[in-house]
């Protein structure tokens, strides 16, 4: 049986993504100057303008408007013909300390900052434990960021979007149907040299290094509605928190429904997420199971987790699921003021986050990135594949 899935991804420069980049820098400059920082920073953006609203509860002062214009600036809006300028922006922070309600339930029981489940996944469909969906679809606009920053494309602006659908059979990615991508671009650019140059610096580089290879149909669709000189935040509003398909998984797999950026990680909507990718991808390495969901929630204010869910999707290599989510309960840590601890997330990390995905990215030689480490996969296997 072949069936089609497609996924999307953003850019930097989206107006979106630009807020969750200001959300997670307000969130690192909080955590550079205290670690145990309250942080809830959301951002709107439009013309000329930027907003910050949300609750902090932390020790030291942050120069908000000054980072905001600094995330501004290194996303790439710069150009004076833009609508949309670090130097020019209005800066409005709406800011205030966190709910005492809140606080306390959250920092006297170590528990969670709110209810609600979360959910991780992984397959192994790709190297990075990624669906090849959205995995290549992050990967096209990276490759895109880098070729615009160093001006190999130098009538790229920063917003674009990207999208790929891939044909499964049983299951198994095996051919790659279609690419869409929109480029914001200088004014009087030719549509059709634009879409040949991205297809020779951007598609086809980094499909043949893509792996694994999948053959690619060759249909391209470049700027279907035509002329893209007007973007980013001056030609559409942008929120914190809009883009968690493209944060995730690319709606391979379920979501729980909130968002990360602007979040410190008390949230259990980050911090659990990332766990819950952490041991998905983990038992996906092990290879106990082909591909993995697990779901964890929570009580407001409540260490202990509410539930604690494996889906392995009948790719199982053991007898009974029930023994994978026992070993679950076992090895990894639940808590959140464990989660935190374990993968060392109160560190001033989460800024690069906030584009190109929150999984199925390197970790780093600083610690960051750390849900995406594979260590435990021995350990799992050891327990679970006798």
């Amino acid at each position: 049986m072949r069936k089609l899935f497609t996924s999307e991804s953003v850019s930097e420069g989206h107006p979106d993504k630009v807020c969750d980049q200001i959300s997670d820098a307000v969130l690192d400059a909080h955590l550079a100057l205290d670690p145990n920082a309250h942080v809830a920073c959301e951002t709107l953006v439009t013309t000329n303008f930027c907003l910050l609203a949300g609750e902090v509860t932390a020790e030291g002062d942050v120069d908000y408007s000054q980072i905001a214009a600094d995330t501004v600036k290194d996303i790439g809006y710069t150009l004076p013909e833009i609508g949309f300028h670090y130097e020019k922006n209005d800066y409005e922070i709406k800011l205030h300390s966190q709910s005492a309600n809140i606080n306390n339930g959250v920092s006297s029981n170590e528990g969670a900052g709110d209810q609600g489940m979360m959910f991780g996944y992984a397959c192994n469909e790709t190297k990075a434990l990624m669906p090849y969906p959205i995995h290549l679809s992050h990967r096209l606009l990276e490759r895109l960021s880098l070729a615009r920053r160093s001006g190999e494309i130098e009538w790229a602006r920063p917003d674009a979007k990207s999208q790929v659908t891939v044909e499964y059979e049983n299951g198994k990615p095996v051919a790659i149907t279609d690419i869409l991508m929109s480029v914001h671009h200088a004014r009087g650019i030719d549509i059709d040299s634009m879409k040949e140059e991205i297809k020779q610096k951007v598609i086809t580089p980094l499909l043949d290094d893509f792996v694994p290879y999948l053959e690619w149909s060759g249909k391209f669709t470049y700027n279907p509605a035509g002329d893209f000189f007007i973007g980013g935040p001056d030609g559409d509003t942008g929120l914190t928190g809009r883009k968690i398909i493209v944060d995730t998984y690319g709606g391979m797999g379920r979501h729980g429904g909130g968002a990360f950026s602007g979040k410190d990680s008390t949230k259990v909507d980050r911090s659990a997420a990332y766990m819950a990718r952490y041991i998905a991808k983990n038992i996906v390495a092990s290879g106990v199971a082909d591909r993995c969901e697990i779901q964890l929630a929570y009580a407001i204010g409540q260490p202990e987790p509410v539930s604690v869910r494996v889906d392995t999707f009948g790719t199982e290599k053991v007898g009974n699921v029930s023994d994978i989510e026992k070993a679950v309960i076992d090895i990894f840590p639940l808590k959140p003021y464990e989660i935190i601890t374990s993968l060392g997330l109160r560190k001033p990390i989460f800024r690069k986050t906030a584009s190109f995905g929150h999984f199925g990215r390197i970790p780093g030689e600083d610690g960051s990135f750390s849900w995406e480490k594979t260590d435990k996969a021995e350990e799992l296997a050891s327990r679970l594949l006798k």
